[in-house]
C-alpha cells in the first residue's frame, strides 16, 4: 500500500455539489499552454492517416459524376487487373448493412449505407471503393474505373420562392398577435437576408484506418465522439457494441463535420473482406462533396416598434435546403427566441428538399446565419428610429425568456455592451453614414449582439489515484483543437486539489464509456461535470482510507445523468457584443476589416489562453463568413464549382486585422459547473457587425453574404443613380 499525503480531507460532497470549487492558483482560471502542444508542433502527434500498421492497404473512393439516376454498369474487371489492386467494392459486391440505425444523435445520413443499391441521389454519391497496396495505386485505379449511369433530371436550385417548402415538426414558435402588433407599430421593418452554402474546411481532411484485431473492429479515426461512432458502426454491421473500438487521439479540426460518414463504413467493409488494415483518406474535393456543409438560407425579418424603440412585433421566417435523403434543419430562426423582448413573437424554420447531399452542423449552426439577419435588421431599425444601435438593444432587453418565459441562468449582455463600447470608443461615434474618409477608404463602425446555448449532456468519467501520487482521468471526450485535453486537466486538478502536473488525462477512446461529443458548445461543460463528480467521489473514498492507495490504484466512476436531469429549467446561454471597424474602397469594391472586438459573458473560464484562442478563431470565421465564404453549385451538373481552397475563399492571415476577445464576469450561483462553452459564440454576430460597419462606411445596406467586391461596386452604382 502507498500513502499519498497530497490529498486532503474531502471538502465538498461528490455527487451533488452546490457551487464551484474554489480554484487553485495554478489550475482553473490560470492560462496554461496545451498539454499536447509540443507533440503537435514537432510532428510527434499522430493523426488518423498517420498511425502505422503492417500490411496496410489503401482505399480510394469513387464518387458519382451525375446528380440523379442509377448505375448501369461498373467496369471493375479492367481495374482489378491493374498493379496492386486488391478489391473493388460497389453495390453488387459489398457487405450488407442495416438501414434502421438510430444512434445517440438520431438517424445518421443514409449516405453511410454505402454500396447497398444502384440509386444516385446527388452528385458525389459514393459508388465504389478501390483498395490497393499503395495510395498511389488505389488512386490511379479509382480514376480509371469506368462507371456508366442512366441519368435522370435533377434539381439543385434554392431560392426564396422555391416550390416544395414545408415546415418541419416543432420548427415554429408563436406568441401574441403578430399582425395586430405590426399594424400598431410606429415603425415597421420588413427585409430579406441571404447567406450562401458554406463548408467546414478543417485543416485535417477526413481519414480513417480500420482493422480487425483480437476479435474487435478497431478504428483509428478523426472524429468528434469516439463512443458515438463506435455505437453507430456496431449497429450498422449488426455487431455487439463491445466488438467495436474507436480511438481518435488527435483531430485537426472538425466544427460539426466529423461524425459517422461513408468512408468509415467503406473502410470497415474492406478490412472485413481483406482481413488486413485498410485506410481511407479523403481528398479536399471529396470532403466538399460528402462530409456535410452549412445550408444556404433566405431569411425574412419583420420588426415593429414604437417611436421609443420598444418592440411590439418580432418575426423571423428562415428557409434552408435539405436533401431528399434526410431532413436537416438549419434553425436560424431560433436565434431571436432568447434575444429580444416583444409583445408578439413569430419564428419559423422551413426547409425545401432538393437533389443535394445532406447539410450538417457547422460552427454555431442556426445562430451564425440567424444572427446575421436579426442583428442587421436591428441596425436598420435603429437607423429608421434615429436611435443608437446599442440603446435599441438595451431598450428591448428581456427579464425572462421572450418566448419560453423561463428565467435566465445568467444574462450579462448589457455588461458586454458597456465594456465593449468603452474599449472600442463607441461614445465618440458619429452615427451618420459615409462621413469618415481616409484617402480612398470610407470608414465605418458597426455592432451586433451574440448568443449561444449553454447545455449539458449526461456523460461518464473515471478518475484513478495511482500509487506514484498521480491521477489518471479517463473520459471519451474529443479534443478537436479546442484545448479540451488541457481544460479537463485543470478541472480535475481543481477538483482533486492537486497540481495540474499530477493529472494525466486520457480521452477519445470509446472503451472509456458514454460521453457527449465535441459539439454544440457543450463538450467542456458536459465532460467537466463528469470529471468533477468522479474526482470528488475519489476524494471521498481516499478520505475513508486515510489516503492509502492499493498497488493497482483506486478508482472512482461518475455518471452525470441524474445530476443533469435535476437541473432547474432555465434559459442557459452565453452572450456577447461584437464591434467592428471596416474600410471600404467603393471604386474597387474592396472591404478591409481593421478592428474586431468581442466581449463575452460565458460563465466560468477554465483556461484563459485557449478560451481567448477559441473566441478569436470564431471571430475570424465570422469575418470570413462576412467577406469571403461562398460555395457555388453548377445547376447543370449538380456539383460544386471550385471545390478546393483555390475556388472556395476564406480569410487568410492577410485578411485578419487586430482582433481582441475578452469577457466579463458571468457567475451562476445555482450552477454546480459554471461552464457555458466558447466554441460557437465567437462566430455569432460577427458577420452582422461587419455588415453594419460597411453600411456606416458607405450608406448602403448589404443583405446578402458574402460582401463581395462586385456587390459593393454594384451597390455604389445604384446609390449614385438614386442621388443623381
Amino acid at each position: 500500500m502507498t500513502t499519498v499525503p497530497t490529498v486532503p480531507t474531502v471538502r465538498t460532497a461528490p455527487t451533488a455539489p452546490t457551487a464551484p470549487v474554489t480554484p487553485r492558483p495554478d489550475a482553473v482560471g490560470v492560462s496554461h499552454t496545451r498539454i499536447e502542444g509540443i507533440e503537435k508542433v514537432t510532428g510527434a502527434a499522430r493523426y488518423a492517416s498517420e498511425v502505422p500498421f503492417t500490411e496496410l492497404a489503401h482505399g480510394w473512393l469513387v464518387l458519382s459524376t451525375v446528380a440523379r439516376g442509377r448505375i448501369r454498369s461498373i467496369g471493375e474487371d479492367a481495374v482489378r487487373a491493374m498493379p496492386g489492386v486488391l478489391t473493388v467494392l460497389h453495390h453488387r459486391a459489398a457487405p450488407r448493412v442495416r438501414d434502421d440505425v438510430v444512434g445517440a444523435l438520431g438517424r445518421p445520413d443514409p449516405i453511410v449505407e454505402v454500396f447497398q443499391h444502384d440509386r444516385i441521389p446527388h452528385a458525389g454519391w459514393p459508388v465504389a471503393l478501390v483498395v490497393a497496396e499503395t495510395s498511389e495505386q488505389a488512386r490511379e485505379a479509382a480514376e480509371a474505373l469506368v462507371v456508366e449511369y442512366d441519368e435522370e433530371p435533377h434539381d439543385v436550385g434554392f431560392h426564396a420562392d422555391k416550390d416544395g417548402v414545408y415546415t418541419p415538426q416543432d420548427a415554429e414558435s408563436t406568441k401574441g398577435d403578430l399582425d395586430a402588433e405590426l399594424a400598431a407599430s410606429a415603425v415597421v421593418l420588413d427585409a430579406r437576408y441571404t447567406t450562401p452554402e458554406q463548408h467546414h474546411c478543417a485543416m485535417e481532411p477526413h481519414a480513417v484506418t480500420v482493422r480487425w484485431h483480437d476479435g474487435r473492429l478497431e478504428v483509428h479515426d478523426s472524429n468528434q465522439g469516439s463512443k458515438w461512432l463506435a455505437d453507430d458502426l456496431a449497429q450498422l454491421f449488426s455487431l455487439d457494441q463491445s466488438a467495436v473500438h474507436v480511438r481518435s487521439e488527435h483531430v485537426g479540426g472538425a466544427f460539426g463535420s466529423k461524425g459517422l460518414r461513408s468512408h468509415h463504413v467503406a473502410a470497415a467493409m474492406a478490412a472485413t473482406e481483406l482481413h488486413r488494415p485498410v485506410r481511407v483518406a479523403l481528398t479536399r474535393r471529396q470532403v466538399f462533396a460528402i462530409t456535410g456543409y452549412r445550408s444556404p438560407t433566405t431569411q425574412r425579418v419583420r420588426l415593429g416598434a414604437d417611436e421609443d424603440g420598444r418592440l411590439r412585433a418580432f418575426a423571423h421566417d428562415n428557409q434552408s435546403l435539405t436533401s431528399n435523403l434526410r431532413e436537416f434543419v438549419e434553425s436560424s430562426a431560433a436565434y431571436g427566441r432568447v434575444m429580444y423582448d416583444a409583445v408578439a413573437h413569430h419564428t419559423v424554420n422551413r426547409v425545401v428538399p432538393v437533389d443535394v447531399a445532406t447539410p450538417t452542423w457547422m460552427r454555431a449552426p442556426g445562430e451564425a446565419p440567424g444572427s446575421f439577419a436579426v442583428e442587421s435588421a436591428l441596425d436598420e431599425l435603429a437607423e429608421r428610429l434615429g436611435m443608437d444601435p446599442i440603446a435599441l438593444r438595451a431598450r428591448n432587453e428581456p427579464a425572462f425568456g421572450p418566448v419560453s418565459g423561463l428565467p435566465f441562468s445568467s444574462r450579462n449582455l448589457l455588461a458586454c455592451f458597456d465594456e465593449g463600447a468603452r474599449r472600442f470608443g463607441w461614445a465618440g461615434r458619429d452615427p451618420r453614414p459615409r462621413v469618415r474618409r481616409e484617402g480612398r477608404w470610407l470608414l465605418g463602425t458597426g455592432v451586433a449582439a451574440s448568443t449561444y446555448q449553454a447545455g449539458a449532456v449526461p456523460s461518464t468519467a473515471s478518475v484513478t489515484a495511482e500509487p506514484d501520487g498521480t491521477f489518471t482521468v479517463r473520459i471519451t471526450a474529443a479534443d478537436v483543437g479546442t484545448g479540451a485535453r488541457t481544460a479537463l486537466t485543470l478541472i480535475a486538478a481543481d477538483a482533486l486539489d492537486v497540481t495540474p502536473g499530477q493529472v494525466h488525462v486520457r480521452i477519445a477512446d470509446s472503451d472509456f464509456g458514454p460521453a457527449w461529443v465535441a459539439g454544440g458548445s457543450m463538450g467542456t461543460r458536459s465532460w467537466g461535470w463528469a470529471v468533477m463528480s468522479a474526482a470528488r467521489e475519489l476524494r471521498e473514498r481516499l478520505a475513508l482510507t486515510g489516503g492509502e492507495i492499493p498497488e493497482d490504484g483506486l478508482m472512482a466512476h461518475a455518471d452525470t445523468g441524474a445530476l443533469i436531469a435535476a437541473l432547474a429549467q432555465k434559459e442557459r446561454h452565453s452572450f456577447g457584443a461584437q464591434f467592428a471597424e471596416a474600410a471600404v474602397d467603393v471604386t474597387t469594391g474592396e472591404v478591409r476589416v481593421r478592428r474586431l472586438l468581442g466581449v463575452f459573458a460565458a460563465g466560468r473560464i477554465i483556461n484563459p489562453l485557449t478560451a481567448r484562442s477559441q473566441l478569436v478563431g470564431g471571430m475570424t470565421w465570422g469575418l470570413s463568413m462576412a467577406l469571403h465564404e461562398e460555395a457555388v453549385r453548377d445547376q447543370a451538373s449538380g456539383g460544386h464549382v471550385g471545390a478546393d481552397f483555390a475556388g472556395y475563399h476564406f480569410a487568410a492571415n492577410a485578411d485578419v486585422p487586430a482582433i481582441e476577445a475578452d469577457w466579463v464576469d458571468d457567475p451562476d450561483p445555482d450552477d454546480p459547473v459554471g461552464i457555458k462553452g466558447l466554441g460557437e459564440i465567437g462566430i455569432v454576430g460577427t458577420a452582422a457587425a461587419i455588415a453594419n460597419a460597411v453600411w456606416h462606411a458607405t450608406g448602403v445596406r448589404h443583405r446578402d453574404l458574402p460582401i463581395r467586391p462586385d456587390r459593393v461596386i454594384t451597390a455604389e452604382a445604384r446609390r449614385e443613380e438614386r442621388h443623381a
